[in-house]
Parts: structure tokens; C-alpha cells; sequence
């Protein structure tokens, strides 16, 4: 019993990941919330394109793209 709850501790660590690198440690669910309140906002004025200011149609077509089927070339 001893011996296999040694190894499962011993597995359970080895797999935890403290990495500061990985995505789920530099996440910020707060900035990603804000951009997403203002996605929002840009996609209900999507309607009229002209009326959108140079930086929400730079991020309306960010969006576009990030939405595409294309492939990514720049690669």
C-alpha cells in the first residue's frame, strides 16, 4: 500500500507542470475579457464599416482573420 501510494504521488508531481512559460500561467482573464467586451462593441458597428475608427477596423479585421479557413503562409 505504502509503495503505491509512494508512486502515485510520485506520478501526481511528475505531471504538474510550474513551468512560468506555459499559457495557463500567463493568462490574463482580464485583459482577455476587456478585449472581448470591445470585440463586441466593434462587431454590432460592423454594419456600417465606415463609420469604425481606423484601430476598430484594424481589430474587426484581426478578428476576420483569426476566423478564416486559410492557411497561415508567413510560416
Amino acid at each position: 500500500m505504502r509503495i503505491t501510494l509512494s508512486l502515485f504521488l510520485l506520478l501526481l508531481l511528475n505531471n504538474c507542470s510550474l513551468n512560468k512559460d506555459s499559457q495557463y500561467w500567463t493568462e490574463d482573464t482580464n485583459k482577455k475579457k476587456y478585449e472581448q467586451k470591445k470585440l463586441s462593441k466593434i462587431l454590432k458597428k460592423s454594419k456600417n464599416i465606415t463609420s469604425m475608427t481606423l484601430e476598430e477596423y484594424k481589430i474587426y479585421i484581426e478578428d476576420y482573420t483569426k476566423k478564416s479557413n486559410y492557411p497561415d503562409i508567413s510560416k
